[in-house]
């Protein structure tokens, strides 16, 4: 059996710890997809967590919940568990040691900082470095892959593209609506999509058509297969097969070289069988091993995403 070090871009145990009020063990609570403990078995080298607010809330109260998920991530993720290594710059990926998970922040959605990029440049100060615009839907930015509207990106929109440039941030299309995304590959240096699969499998509007795919690719940038069923396929079980057929998708649109993973665990319910948590993350790759050349893998759990970050 052939292991291999994993990049995960997505997850959401924080949410899962916030909503908890951080009683959840990040050690080995059962009920956290994502743990110290799944981690190691599942070989996940890195972990990148969400910070994922509710719509329902006002802009000062999601900006507070994000701030308390960081809490969590510096208290329950790293504070506890010294293997846990946080990824503040790029570089910082090379130099984790054997036993050594490395642990980045991102920001599912801008609607915590509203119309003030002073608080986007706090949560780059606090670790972030991705971000998605959007959540889904519409908000100073941007809309999202469910606004019936589909306009591009606002003024301020572009205003946050811009500050990603300068610090070498990614900017995640993920969540964008179409017309957003189109606006978002002008301006991006380092965009990526962190958890999305293929439309032209699944019909589904958070997944990636075919032009958009091959936009990304393009551009050096990498798509993210997600284990959401609901973005897989229509019927269930749902199987690792399954998950594979998106991933032969973006290798027949020249895709090879920028294919990840971005499980969104913990913010899942339904799950691929046999791949229900971040311990099952070889059961994934030995069934890659099935259909792919090993380098190809290699590049699939980890290489592409280290070869095309930014520098």
């Amino acid at each position: 059996m052939v292991r291999m070090p994993i990049i995960d871009l997505h997850c959401d145990a924080l949410l899962k710890i916030w909503e908890k009020n951080g009683a959840l063990s990040f050690a080995d609570a059962d009920e956290l997809d994502v743990n110290r403990k799944r981690l190691h078995d599942g070989g996940v080298k890195l972990q990148c967590y969400a910070i994922w607010t509710s719509p329902e809330l006002s802009t000062e109260q999601r900006f507070q919940k994000a701030l308390d998920q960081i809490h969590y991530f510096y208290t329950e993720v790293l504070g506890k568990h010294p293997e846990m290594k946080q990824i503040r710059d790029w570089s910082d990926l090379d130099h984790l040691q054997e036993g050594e998970i490395g642990a980045l922040l991102t920001l599912e959605g801008v609607e915590p900082i509203g119309n003030d990029l002073k608080k986007l440049h706090i949560f780059y100060q606090l670790g972030v470095r991705s971000v998605g615009l959007t959540w889904n839907f519409a908000n100073l930015a941007a809309d999202g892959a469910l606004e019936p509207r589909n306009a591009g990106l606002t003024t301020f929109g572009k205003e946050i593209i811009q500050f990603h440039n300068e610090h070498k941030m990614l900017t995640d299309v993920s969540h964008l609506g179409e017309g957003s995304f189109w606006d978002t590959m002008e301006l991006a240096t380092y965009p990526i999509a962190s958890h999305s699969n293929a439309r032209a499998i699944c019909d589904h509007p958070r997944n990636l058509t075919d032009e958009q795919a091959k936009a990304l690719f393009a551009k050096g940038a990498n798509v993210h297969v997600v284990y959401c069923t609901q973005f897989i396929n229509e019927t269930t079980p749902t199987t690792i097969d399954d998950l594979i057929k998106h991933i032969e998708h973006f290798c027949s649109l020249g895709g090879v070289r920028h294919i990840g993973l971005g499980s969104d665990f913990d913010g899942i319910t339904a799950k691929v069988v046999g791949l229900e948590h971040a311990g099952q993350s070889q059961n994934l790759i030995n069934e890659l091993l099935k259909h792919y050349k090993e380098e190809e893998v290699r590049g699939f759990a980890y290489e592409n995403f280290l070869r095309n970050r930014p520098v």
